[in-house]
């Protein structure tokens, strides 16, 4: 994980302050590839012209198919059985600060 947002709902502001914290941390200089699915935040023509000003491909899983960003699917799956569904959380905030626990260790 390079960076992540989190929020209460699914806005773009979430997905462009992600991908500015992700393009702080990358290098200009290497051929990259973003892959994400194909939810409406990704399509948004904002979106896509930051990756191309960055020369970063785009790539998006098809349409109900999981195989194509296995690796993270993957990772999500461990970390609900690892993290989610064995932790209580009081509160949005809590919660933030035990995900950002489990993200770093």
């Amino acid at each position: 994980i390079i960076t992540y947002t989190i929020g209460s709902r699914p806005a773009y502001s979430l997905v462009s302050e992600m991908l500015e914290k992700a393009l702080e941390r990358l290098p200009e200089n290497h051929q990259l590839l973003m892959h994400s699915d194909q939810g409406w935040h990704y399509q948004m023509r904002q979106y896509v012209r930051t990756l191309e000003s960055r020369a970063i491909v785009q790539s998006m899983s098809r349409k109900g198919n999981c195989y194509d960003n296995a690796v993270i699917e993957n990772f999500f799956g461990i970390m609900k059985s690892e993290f989610l569904y064995i932790k209580e959380f009081e509160c949005i905030e809590h919660f933030k600060i035990e995900l950002e626990k489990y993200i770093d260790y």
